[in-house]
């Protein structure tokens, strides 16, 4: 099933079901019990993230080509990071560049697989792990680089949290449609020229190895949503390097889920007294 959240044209948050000729139905019940699709038709008057994530866990140097082509030497274990979930970003809606990221540029894009957890997790091996997949989504880890490498205090969530850092959706494919997520291609794709085009086969830690050791004595709720990791041609590593500016428009696209687009715009200073 195709899972979106939207506004209908009452002022409404609804869930529905997607359908290939772009009709919607109206889906009832909960996100992770047993939604019910009614059949009944209706209108999308803003699309939302599929979901509002308990937490967003975040994994950095995943892919294979990704390390290579920053010059570092691939993890013996995943790196986790966090991001705000407060820095969520609906589809369509303008990535915003801070004040404080623009001089210089430096906000990049990249593209991710995201993983939605279902049923609380905890302790789970690899071999079990999809088994607490409610679907998949798409991601864009947006980054401010120099915070992240130099103003967030050493750490990488300040520069990765900012207001509308993390558009996500534009709807989740559920579990059983995707059976196998090593499997799927994803791109990048900045004002149509394609910046990011890899395969998720080039993971260093797959999606179940990634929820084994994410559960580690620690529970994962549901609705935690797994970033897992950019592949190569992010914006810092080009020469020269190519950052998100004011009027860009930015889709990521990932085979059997869909493309995600936002627009990019500066933030407007607000009046004081």
């Amino acid at each position: 099933m195709h899972i979106i959240r939207f506004y209908d044209d009452t002022g409404k948050i609804r869930h529905g079901s997607k359908h290939q000729d772009e009709t919607v139905t109206v889906l009832q019940g909960r996100l992770f019990d047993d939604f019910q699709d009614t059949g009944t038709p209706v209108k999308v008057k803003k699309l939302l993230a599929p979901l509002q994530p308990a937490a967003i866990l975040c994994i950095g140097l995943n892919y294979h080509q990704h390390a290579d082509e920053t010059g570092m030497q691939p993890p013996k274990y995943p790196v986790l990071f966090m991001k705000n979930p407060g820095a969520l970003a609906h589809p369509f809606d303008p990535i915003i560049l801070p004040h404080s990221c623009m001089e210089p540029l430096q906000v990049d894009y990249e593209a991710e697989l995201a993983v939605v957890i279902g049923r609380a997790a905890k302790n789970v091996s690899a071999a079990n792990a999809l088994d607490y997949v409610a679907g998949y989504t798409i991601a864009n880890d947006v980054s401010a680089r120099r915070w992240q490498k130099h103003s967030g205090g050493g750490q990488w969530v300040r520069g990765k949290s900012f207001d509308t850092f993390c558009p996500l959706g534009p709807e989740l494919v559920t579990a059983d449609e995707i059976t196998d997520p090593q499997t799927l291609q994803v791109k990048s794709i900045l004002n149509k020229e394609i910046m990011q085009n890899a395969n998720t086969s080039d993971m260093i830690f797959g999606v179940a190895e990634l929820i084994e050791y994410l559960s580690d004595s620690t529970t994962l709720l549901p609705g935690t949503v797994i970033l897992t990791g950019t592949p190569s041609g992010v914006g810092f590593v080009r020469k020269p390097p190519v950052y998100l500016k004011p009027g860009d428009t930015m889709d990521v696209e990932i085979e059997r889920i869909g493309t995600l687009t936002n627009t990019v715009a500066a933030e407007k200073r607000e009046a004081h007294e």
